[in-house]
């Protein structure tokens, strides 16, 4: 470090290291860095301003200038008047916390704080705010986390030198990552080094995962380290990269008022936590960067009840009966599944639904169909319990349907601008008021004790949107009212030991670390049967741990023997959730999925403990799909990230469309096996070793094939 930046600690945190710096205003700033690199002095002649490692805005504090107002909240007085005050540092067997205080005169303190979980690859960053003041005091914006740092590495700004990542998400279309630099943004410092720009995003509503994954991350290309971050969090947040020297900032949180209607009153007193982030760094690429942080999920996921360890197959009837499930409908489909190796029976949406009215539009009453279901559920559960497999059922916990009962008791109801908050044919329960927690715990927690369901899945159909009414501002009724529905979820585990929770919202949109760690798995998507699968499966290897991403295999009568591997072996890509035409299927087509069903069965291991290279070599769109995919998934021992050398491997190929005679190519890591020992395919396609080398010849059309290595 040069002298006008000192050096406050250096934490070595297994294999990366926290850099805490001070300004020469007083200011300290965070940097990552991969444990072996050395922090490296500020060239000389290198602008640099402070950043301080935590962002806030306080109502009554003046904002920023340098045209940053409507742009970004960061760097107003609010932070100018924070000075350092100390750090502590707390070691235990299990992790090691870090503690950094910073205040300002006028008796406001913010302690944000590092944590590491150790043999960890990821830490966890939160800030809390304490008024020790005599009067309330406004927060406009706090963040969660705030790193410096990026251009370390280069004597300059590091001119088309560094990547900026970001992971999309739309219904159905889920995980798209993309790649810019901040030319393509313009995030250059300008000419005097004055302006400033952030490129804000994020996410406004209760579906976290709705526009973007709240994730993001920048790589220095010329060093190949990369630093990631994810934050876990069911209400409005962003994340900005932000500009206004020769160094790149990244900050993030809960959305600030101008990005979420986000403001919250704190008393004289009293404290605010923000949520958690999860940051990592490493010397490697985007992909290594996501699997640090999805590793970081592994100690809640290890959590999970017993019989999750082997990663069952399940069956869920949605794409059979497609909302119309029956004591009829069901008995005929588990005759059908009987003899074929699946443990869970899931029964989704329209158990309740009342004659003339759609599941959607009536959800929120949960009262058994006494028509569909005239011996009761508990006759249900028993039959599929004899049967062999764990009975599990589909609850919209939050949201109502206009044909309900409950769409009219406004009491019980989310509001908006005084009037009851409708968004289409729903409403919104109001979660944290109590008279709610009991009617769900009635309703939900109650059947699913009294009719033996030790499977859930919790769907979500519906955003709130901006906010709600009952707070300080929209954003802090939409953040109140999120986190009493994860307490509600929490309930639900404390009061039915050892239930099985599936994490839905319309597919994939509370993807996030928190709604994640406290479910067994989740819906990766509601693209039930799309040829675009096996791409959205793939590329969620970025965002959640595979042994918790649940893969719609849904066949039909009319598939082919070649189109039914496609889909089976899609779901080797993460939990094999079958459904479908199963009643009216050929002995042929059933020995084809049984065949996937065994080979799925020798991979759980890896699925579970391993770690994941992504091949891509396919066209821009989604929906019209050219190229091809892969995904070599390698083995570890059970708590390690990644292993120098395994003896046990997979690897599944999708062919979207290529040209007669052409083949593919993959060079397997050095860490993988490079013997076949089993496969699974549709017909035609063939693959074969050439030394270290996995060579598929494709036969034509839409196909894919799985093969298993071992040493």
């Amino acid at each position: 470090m040069n002298q006008e930046r000192q050096l406050i600690a250096a934490h070595e945190l297994g294999d990366m290291k926290a850099c805490y710096v001070l300004t020469p205003a007083g200011t300290p700033e965070l940097i990552l860095l991969p444990g072996a690199a050395k922090l490296p002095e500020a060239g000389e002649g290198k602008h640099l301003q402070p950043e301080s490692l935590v962002q806030a805005k306080l109502l009554e504090d003046d904002g920023p200038g340098a045209y940053a107002g409507g742009t970004t909240m960061r760097n107003g007085q609010s932070v100018l008047r924070m000075a350092y005050e100390g750090q502590e540092r707390e070691e235990d067997e299990a992790k090691i916390r870090i503690c950094t205080r910073l205040a300002d005169a006028r008796g406001l303190v913010y302690v944000h704080e590092l944590c590491w979980r150790k043999g960890d690859y990821a830490l966890e960053s939160s800030v809390r705010f304490e008024n020790h003041s005599a009067r309330v005091v406004c927060l406009e914006m706090l963040s969660s986390f705030s790193l410096r740092g990026f251009t370390s590495f280069a004597p300059d700004d590091a001119p088309e030198r560094m990547k900026l990542y970001r992971i999309r998400s739309r219904w159905s279309a889920e995980g798209r990552l993309s790649a810019e630099t901040p030319e393509d943004l313009q995030l250059e410092p300008s000419w005097s080094g004055w302006s400033v720009n952030s490129v804000r995003y994020g996410q406004v509503g209760s579906m976290p995962v709705k526009g973007y994954f709240p994730f993001g991350a920048v790589e220095d290309t010329c060093t190949h380290i990369t630093w990631a971050v994810q934050l876990a969090v069911e209400s409005s947040w962003q994340m900005e990269f932000y500009r206004r020297d020769d160094d790149l900032a990244f900050s993030g949180g809960l959305a600030d008022r101008e990005f979420g209607q986000w403001m919250k009153q704190i008393q004289p007193g009293e404290a605010f936590d923000t949520p958690k982030a999860i940051l990592t760094v490493v010397r490697g690429n985007v992909d290594e960067a996501c699997q640090r942080l999805t590793f970081h999920a592994k100690e809640a996921w290890r959590r999970q009840p017993e019989c999750e360890a082997h990663l069952p197959v399940l069956f869920n009837e949605y794409c059979t009966t497609w909302g119309l499930p029956s004591h009829e409908n069901i008995h005929g489909i588990l005759q059908a599944l009987k003899g074929h190796d699946i443990e869970y029976f899931v029964v989704d949406c329209g158990w309740f639904v009342e004659e003339g009215k759609s599941w959607g539009d009536g959800m929120g009453d949960y009262i058994p169909s006494e028509k569909l279901f005239p011996r009761g559920l508990g006759a249900l559960t028993e039959e599929i319990r004899q049967a062999g497999m764990q009975a599990g059922i589909w609850f919209e916990i939050d949201n109502v349907g206009k044909d309900s009962r409950a769409y009219h008791k406004e009491s019980m109801l989310l509001h908006k601008d005084g009037k009851v908050l409708t968004n289409g044919p729903r409403r919104f329960f109001a979660m944290a008021k109590p008279e709610v927690t009991a009617y769900l715990e009635d309703r939900v927690i109650g059947q699913l004790k009294q009719y033996g369901f030790t499977y859930m899945k919790m769907d979500y159909n519906e955003t709130i949107g901006v906010g709600c009414d009952g707070a300080d501002s929209p954003g802090e009724g939409l953040r109140l009212d999120r986190e009493a529905s994860v307490e509600f979820v929490r309930r639900i585990r404390r009061q039915v030991p050892g239930i099985i929770l599936e994490n839905c919202a319309s597919g994939g949109h509370r993807l996030e670390p928190l709604m994640m760690s406290l479910c067994s798995m989740a819906s990766f998507s509601d693209a039930h049967e799309a040829p675009e699968i096996p791409v959205i499966a793939l590329r969620l290897h970025r965002s959640i741990l595979p042994a918790q991403s649940q893969i719609w295999a849904v066949i039909r009568k009319d598939d082919s023997l070649q189109r039914i591997a496609y889909t089976m072996a899609a779901a080797f890509l993460g939990r094999m959730c079958l459904s479908g035409d199963v009643t009216d299927l050929s002995p042929a087509q059933w020995k084809q999925i049984d065949d996937a069903i065994a080979f799925y069965r020798q991979i759980a291991k890896i699925i579970r403990d391993g770690y994941s290279f992504l091949y891509e070599n396919r066209g821009r769109s989604d929906r019209h799909l050219s190229g091809w995919q892969a995904l070599v998934r390698v083995h570890t021992a059970e708590g390690e990230y990644i292993t120098s050398r395994s003896s046990s491997a997979y690897a599944v190929v999708h062919v979207f469309s290529m040209e007669e005679g052409q083949q593919i190519r993959i060079p397997l890591p050095e860490c993988c096996p490079a013997s076949i020992r089993a496969e699974y395919k549709g017909s035609g396609i063939t693959a074969r070793m050439e030394g270290r080398t996995l060579v598929v010849t494709p036969s034509g059309g839409m196909e894919a094939i799985a093969v298993s290595f071992g040493t």
